[in-house]
């Protein structure tokens, strides 16, 4: 990360905040909204998601700069995206059991949005498209295909069978593909291209068949974070960055080639120094994500520190040998970039809004909840 140095991160009202604290800052998400349009070529190639903020005011950020389609996890992001004026939102989410009910309704009460659910599976679709057809309307739908991450999706072979089988039922719509590659980690650019694009060079070939087949497969929703760069030079597929318009500490070290600074941070204060150069923030795992293994975050502006343990509310770290008169004291305030934004942020009501040193607003994290209204 470029912007480590701690008067980044600074603030002037931030001894009034109780902490631990997550602070956006406005004037760098702005620029990464910017940076990703560029990257992109055109607003009208990306279909981000919102996961990683589940906050309106982003949305309206990227509204204001003309990106109207969003992708979302939950149905309560679905309707937080479809409140503020979106031409269409994915539920990038397989559903089951009451959602296939929830999702219509949300549907019904938003017409004027198209709204697409995901499926990998004949039962689920076919239960979709019957309380779909119960209800008088049709349900538009992206096939979600397993790229090779093994979490979702049917796996390539099987695509073109499923496809022409569920197309077939009265009650959805199939308009195309939903195809997730958030294993492609590879941090040099050139060996994420590499495998990204042999794994696509498969599915043009089904897409082919299915366009002899005559089954309309005309939108392909593509890609996460780290393999947004790989389809930005392939025509007619949509991008769907996320993490990258605020981005974190684990993709800024990782994936050097975005050229994108984190836009985000957790103000913590030290609370104890237990023992000589051992020192306890008031940042456990209910204020930044525990997950991916390791390291949890970058403390700005300290050096020669290494994780102890983490608690619920207590995380101790030892300095290294010989730099203990370096130990940080009681009191003491620090900004940490955590290592995974979109988990860290589901962690908090609100988030302190800071631009130019100052704070100027909060902004609620609207779709914290599973639920908002259906």
């Amino acid at each position: 990360m470029k912007g480590e140095h701690p008067v980044k991160y600074k603030f002037s009202q931030s001894n009034e905040l109780i902490t631990p604290a997550l602070v956006y800052y406005k004037d760098q998400l702005a620029i990464n909204l910017e940076e990703v349009i560029e990257l992109a070529g055109s607003v009208d190639r990306l279909w981000p998601h919102v996961k990683s903020h589940k906050a309106s005011e982003m949305v309206k950020m990227q509204m204001d700069r003309g990106i109207h389609r969003f992708k979302c996890a939950t149905i309560a992001e679905a309707e937080m995206v479809a409140e503020q004026g979106a031409e269409a939102v994915i539920l990038a989410y397989p559903m089951v059991g009451p959602n296939i009910g929830r999702f219509i309704k949300l549907s019904l009460a938003y017409p004027e949005v198209r709204f697409f659910a995901i499926g990998d599976e004949e039962g689920c679709l076919k239960k979709l498209a019957e309380t779909s057809k119960e209800k008088g309307v049709e349900t538009h739908v992206l096939i979600d295909v397993n790229m090779g991450m093994n979490r979702t999706g049917i796996p390539i072979p099987h695509l073109v069978h499923l496809f022409e089988t569920v197309s077939d039922f009265e009650g959805i719509v199939v308009d195309g593909l939903h195809c997730y590659d958030g294993h492609q980690t590879a941090t040099e650019l050139e060996l994420r291209k590499a495998s990204v694009r042999s794994v696509f060079a498969e599915l043009q070939s089904v897409i082919r068949v299915l366009k002899e087949k005559q089954l309309k497969c005309d939108i392909l929703v593509m890609g996460g974070t780290p393999s947004f760069p790989c389809y930005i030079d392939i025509p007619n597929v949509y991008c769907s960055p996320g993490t990258l318009f605020i981005n974190d500490y684990g993709y800024a070290s990782r994936f050097k080639d975005l050229h994108i600074e984190p836009a985000a941070a957790i103000l913590t204060r030290v609370i104890s120094v237990p023992k000589s150069g051992t020192f306890t923030l008031d940042l456990g795992y209910k204020g930044i994500a525990s997950d991916p293994a390791g390291i949890r975050g970058k403390i700005v502006g300290l050096k020669h520190y290494n994780q102890l343990f983490q608690s619920e509310e207590h995380w101790v770290f030892k300095m290294e040998e010989g730099y203990e008169e370096e130990c940080p004291k009681v009191g003491e305030e620090f900004f940490v970039v955590p290592t995974h934004i979109c988990p860290t942020s589901a962690l908090y009501p609100s988030i302190v809004v800071v631009e130019n040193q100052e704070m100027i607003d909060e902004w609620i994290v609207t779709a914290r909840n599973r639920k908002i209204s259906y």
